[in-house]
């Protein structure tokens, strides 16, 4: 008799211990009551009534879960590889642990499918350029195919692009023709400008009479200053005349 009133005893007293559960403050508790749904408690110290009601942790902290390599397609027919991460978390516990079975394994499975289908409508420059508008692209079909499951989808990130080595190889040349491209166009603009000033300077020059007279004279000033010792400069007849002019103007009998 005293066994049995013993065994009863202890079976109470781990009854009543199992009732108090602690909470930590990242951590709620989803309880059932026979079953049914009864409501969300925690953190701190909640009372679980044995057999009666049974509980579930849920942890409210953010998730970070890798996306394993995905082998896929890209618009312009490119073969890549693309891997990514994926931070989310439980906003809402009750329909985290009701409305799915397992929520990690879930979102992970979604985030996998939703790269690919993402990722497969864009060209390889823009997976290789736009990488910021990819993810937030991701990030909100994630965040609103996930809402109904208590999740939180904060952020998506695409860490690496693996491209075939003989598509590497394309790539470098292409961006070397596009560099030889733009090194013509400038070099182009440049000699369009130069004639376009040498036009101007030609107009200014033939506007006024001695212009050209004190430009080949500047010339010749310059050509001086060589050390060639043989100077071949050709020198217009019509220039004879303006410079007969300068030659008379300076001359001290027609002041």
């Amino acid at each position: 008799m005293e066994i049995f009133t013993a065994v009863i005893a202890t079976v109470f007293l781990a009854l009543l211990a199992s009732a108090f559960r602690i909470l930590r403050e990242y951590e709620r508790a989803v309880v059932f009551m026979l079953g049914r749904f009864y409501k969300v408690k925690g953190p701190g110290l909640i009372i679980i009534i044995p057999v009666i009601q049974q509980m579930v942790r849920v942890d409210l902290r953010t998730v970070v879960l890798d996306i394993p390599t995905q082998d896929l397609i890209t618009r312009d027919n490119v073969s890549v590889q693309v891997n990514a991460v994926l931070y989310f978390r439980v906003v809402d516990p009750q329909p985290a642990i009701i409305n799915v079975e397992n929520f990690m394994e879930a979102t992970g499975q979604l985030a996998q499918t939703t790269l690919r289908s993402v990722l497969g409508q864009h060209e390889l420059d823009e997976l290789l350029a736009e990488r910021e508008r990819l993810n937030q692209d991701i990030q909100t079909i994630l965040d609103q195919q996930t809402d109904q499951w208590g999740i939180k989808v904060s952020n998506v990130e695409i860490k690496h692009v693996d491209i075939d080595e003989s598509m590497i190889r394309a790539i470098a040349r292409q961006a070397e023709a596009e560099r030889e491209r733009r090194a013509k166009i400038i070099h182009a603009d440049g000699e369009q400008q130069a004639a376009q000033k040498l036009v101007e300077a030609a107009r200014e020059l033939s506007a006024e009479g001695g212009a050209m007279q004190l430009r080949y004279l500047q010339t010749l000033t310059e050509i001086a200053g060589e050390k060639s010792s043989t100077i071949v400069f050709p020198l217009p007849v019509s220039m004879l005349g303006g410079l007969q002019k300068l030659a008379e103007a300076a001359s001290p009998n027609n002041r």
